[in-house]
């Protein structure tokens, strides 16, 4: 997944930036509201973390402003503001989760994991593709009772592929979801772990479709 992080705090930005990469996921990090309104205009990001106090202006003033292009991101709200009406504010401007600065970061990946989730439409953490038990809280994937094991970019190339019940996910969706911004795009990344994926979790759960993209199936 892809993470935009909107932060201007230099230590916690590197540390929640360090955190949430190590996770394996793609992170850009922006300290402005107008770095980040650009960032969300060109990429399609998985998830939103969201600082309200920035050098340009409101966090929640980004936020609607997304909102009101229907743009429907899961937002996490980061912020040393702990008032109720604060909260209030940000949830009714459309955030779907909110964290009081100073957190612990395996919270953070709790809550990620939470509002990516219902935001797929999914109520369990438990995925199940034919005979596959994908667990994606904690990344564990068995088939029976055999476990099958991912390196971090297979489970990113999965993610993006569990992101959409059912949809075809195109090879530059998958790419946007590996790669941050300055990372450089191999051009043969993503055939290469659909074809590790094939092999780990059978060839009859990921298919191409030729000209179009990829597409799990058999998910229930």
């Amino acid at each position: 997944m892809r993470v935009l992080l909107v932060e201007d705090d230099q230590t916690l930005g590197e540390a929640v930036r360090d955190h949430v990469a190590s996770t394996h996921h793609a992170v850009d990090w922006m300290q402005t509201i107008d770095d980040a309104t650009g960032s969300a205009r060109v990429v399609e990001y998985g998830l939103i973390l969201l600082d309200l106090r920035l050098p340009d202006g409101s966090g929640i003033d980004f936020l609607k402003a997304l909102r009101s292009k229907s743009d429907a991101t899961p937002v996490i709200i980061l912020t040393a503001h702990d008032q109720i009406s604060d909260r209030i504010e940000g949830l009714n401007a459309g955030a779907d989760d909110y964290l009081v600065k100073p957190f612990n970061l395996d919270e953070l990946t709790a809550r990620m994991l939470a509002v990516t989730r219902r935001h797929s439409g999914s109520s369990s953490s438990v995925i199940s593709i034919g005979k596959l038990r994908i667990n994606i809280a904690d990344r564990s994937i068995y088939s029976g009772k055999q476990e099958i094991i991912l390196s971090g970019r297979e489970w990113a190339v999965l993610d993006k592929l569990l992101s959409r019940t059912g949809a075809i996910i195109s090879k530059s969706q998958i790419e946007e979801a590996l790669y941050a911004f300055g990372w450089e795009v191999e051009s043969n990344t993503v055939e290469v772990y659909i074809s590790r994926l094939r092999k780990k979790l059978g060839r009859e759960h990921v298919s191409t479709i030729r000209g179009v993209g990829y597409k799990l199936e058999g998910r229930v």
